[in-house]
């Protein structure tokens, strides 16, 4: 009997900029919008399968969409509303700013910039995607 292996390889051709910060998702939305010309708004919330007791858990979700450049702005929260976080080795950030087809990277530091100069956030620094064990959860 032949026995076929299935490998596959998760595509994370994205940045990831981690935020620490004690304010709401929305507060948060309207501090980024304001600091960097994003527009970022309300999506649906990102759903992922987790072990009991958790189940499925929800994560906050905004987006913005840059049709000049095609890129991809989206908010994520970090735990969710009952419980459970959608990175667990990353529990000290509160929210994650995942940016699709970014291709600058002088954009990508002065909108960091922008960023840790909000006066609530604590940090925002970016992280390899590659190097998270639960990387799975930032696919959607």
């Amino acid at each position: 009997m032949n026995k076929v292996t299935l490998k596959y390889e998760l595509d994370l051709d994205f940045v990831l900029i981690a935020i620490t910060s004690s304010l709401k998702d929305y507060r948060l939305c309207y501090f980024i919008n304001k600091v960097s010309g994003l527009r970022l708004s309300k999506a649906e919330d990102h759903e992922i399968w987790m072990p009991p007791p958790v189940g499925k858990a929800f994560f906050s979700r905004y987006a913005d969409f840059s049709e000049a450049f095609d890129t991809e702005y989206y908010l994520l929260a970090n735990k969710a509303a009952d419980g459970g976080f959608l990175i667990p080795e990353m529990r000290h950030s509160d929210y994650f700013l995942l940016i699709r087809n970014f291709i600058d990277e002088e954009d990508l530091a002065a909108l960091q910039d922008a960023i840790a100069e909000i006066p609530e956030v604590v940090v925002a620094s970016e992280i390899s995607p590659q190097k998270l064990k639960s990387k799975e959860n930032l696919i959607f």
